[in-house]
């Protein structure tokens, strides 16, 4: 099964998608993988990726750290018949969209959109996790704009290939099914 988890900043989603994978590989016996899409720019993000390292021990998961062109997180000795949790869609996109040579790819949405829906094709057993970042009024840059855009659109994307559909808001949990049939 493969679900789609969006979700305020710290409102519990990913734990919440933790317990999920882990449920999923234990239920059918698995591998357990975590494909960590974040790609550390300066100390605050080795400190939440340590902290995220923590949090994770001893749960079972093989850490695979694909912060672009996400299809190839499935190459190697990885079996895409395993229970994936990929945290986060949002880094995702910032990685393939801002480039670290200042670089900007305004294209980027709809190339990750379909990896990511390829992703879910091919594994068939996922938990995504994306930021919603859609509920400030404010205008923003261009940049930033597209950035928010693109996302969408891949949240969209990936709700739409997903068997379900769950919001953590305030740490509460809203869980949306496709009727099949």
């Amino acid at each position: 099964m493969n679900v789609f988890i969006s979700g305020g900043c710290k409102n519990g989603k990913s734990l919440y998608a933790q317990n999920l994978a882990k449920s999923m590989a234990e239920k059918d016996g698995r591998a357990l993988y975590y494909v960590a899409t974040m790609i550390p720019t300066d100390d605050e993000d080795r400190q939440r990726i340590q902290r995220h390292l923590a949090e994770r021990d001893g749960w079972g998961f093989e850490t695979v750290e694909q912060g672009r062109c996400i299809c190839d997180a499935l190459k190697g000795n990885v079996d895409a018949r395993g229970a994936f949790l990929l945290d986060s869609v949002t880094a995702l996109l910032s990685n393939e969209m801002f480039a670290p040579d200042g670089s900007f790819d305004g294209d980027a949405g709809k190339r990750v959109a379909d990896e990511l829906c390829e992703f879910a094709r091919r594994t068939g057993n996922t938990v995504f996790v994306s930021d919603y970042i859609y509920s400030d009024a404010r205008g923003f840059d261009q940049w930033t704009e597209t950035y928010r855009r693109a996302l969408a659109y891949i949240d969209r994307q990936l709700a739409s290939v997903c068997d379900k559909v769950i919001e953590v808001a305030y740490g509460h949990i809203y869980e949306y099914e496709e009727e099949k049939g």
